[in-house]
This record gives C-alpha cells, structure tokens and sequence, in this order.
C-alpha cells in the first residue's frame, strides 16, 4: 500500500495524527518509518521494522528539520506511547501527514510479521 494511500485510510484519534496497524505498515510502500526508540531497543529481540530509520525521541526535532512537512511519515517505538508523542511533536511542528503505529513494535511482533534486528 502506498503511503499517501494508508494516511487516507488510517484513523484519527484527536491528536492531529492518525493511527494504523501494525499490518498496515508491514505492507506499506514509500512512507519515511521513524523509530524513536534508544539505538540499544533497535536492535533487540523485538526488533525494528525493516527499513525503518532510528531517531531517538529526544534527538526527533532537529532531525525532522530536514524533512519534507508534507511527507507520509510512520512512527514507531515500543508500545505505542513514545512514538505516540513523537507524532504529536511533528504535528505541533507543521508535519501535515503524521501516523503512529498503534501499539508499536510488541504489536508488531505480536501478529507474527517480520523485522530486523
């Protein structure tokens, strides 16, 4: 599924960014997934989804100084709670097409879908 696509579909949950599923993301096409967890849970036996960049949450705002504002972007973490906040600082920041991946990387495990480590 196409980013762009995904965001159109995802649900709002009242905080300026959308929600999707694990299952979504694991499918998704050209959509920049930022995990914001500590480079140490990256790459531990959760894993992180594949072809995802780290960005620690506290590092988030000045990394996203260079990105597009208008660009699909996913964001990622443990549960859901972090990245949940991440977007919550990009929307507050003029991000126009922000999504979290509910219940973050043990969902994502949780449903059997693949990633790296």
């Amino acid at each position: 599924m196409q980013a762009h696509t995904l965001f159109d579909q995802a649900t709002a949950n009242g905080r300026g960014f959308r929600d999707v599923t694990p299952a979504a993301v694991a499918e998704l096409r050209g959509a920049h997934v930022v995990d914001v967890r500590q480079p140490g849970e990256f790459n531990d036996t959760l894993g992180h989804v594949p072809g995802a960049v780290l960005v620690p949450l506290a590092t988030l705002g000045e990394a996203a100084r260079g990105w597009d504002p208008a660009a699909p972007v996913v964001l990622v973490c443990r549960s859901g709670a972090r990245s949940g906040n991440a977007a919550a600082q990009l929307v507050a920041a003029g991000f126009t097409r922000v999504m979290n991946m509910a219940g973050g990387m043990m969902a994502y495990r949780a449903a059997g879908l693949p990633a790296e480590s």
